[in-house]
């Protein structure tokens, strides 16, 4: 098995990759300002959240059984492609659909469904009972991404949702 401190590691980095990126297009686009805020801080809290697993429960090997990170490549190829994109899109925004589009990759990049997917669950394991608690309200990016495209009619690929 791979080493589980790099694993977190590299998953703390692509939620806070993914936050930066929020909080760009957070100042991008005025009119959708508070939604990119949103997504920002909850990114940031998720980051805390692995940021404390780490910490807290690493050092007496205990971990949430039910998180299940991707293999460490995947997580790396993530980070890589979002460093890219924070790169490029500080010296020139994206376009307001493209940062959309962009958010959907982002969301369905290993580490955030995995993380989405460990939400969803219903837990046994106290620690995973807890920690799946703790990000329930920070959970559902994609489906809220979607809606907020759809009640203000920005297209997905060249289609409405």
């Amino acid at each position: 098995m791979e080493n589980l401190a790099e694993l977190i590691k590299e998953s703390i980095e692509l939620e806070l990759n993914a936050a930066g990126l929020y909080a760009l297009f957070h100042f991008a686009f005025p009119d959708d300002a508070a939604f990119w805020w949103q997504l920002h801080m909850e990114e940031r809290n998720h980051a805390s959240l692995l940021r404390s697993i780490k910490d807290t429960f690493l050092p007496i090997s205990v971990y949430p059984e039910g998180l299940i990170l991707p293999p460490l490549q995947q997580l790396k190829k993530a980070n890589e492609r979002l460093r890219n994109l924070l790169a490029e899109f500080r010296k020139m925004p994206p376009a307001r659909d493209e940062a959309f589009h962009v958010a959907l990759e982002i969301e369905t990049s290993a580490g955030e469904i995995h993380f989405q997917k460990f939400a969803e669950q219903q837990h046994e394991n106290k620690i995973d009972q807890i920690f799946s608690k703790l990000v329930r309200e920070d959970k559902n990016h994609l489906q809220k991404i979607q809606q907020y495209m759809l009640n203000r009619n920005i297209k997905i690929q060249g289609m409405k949702i």
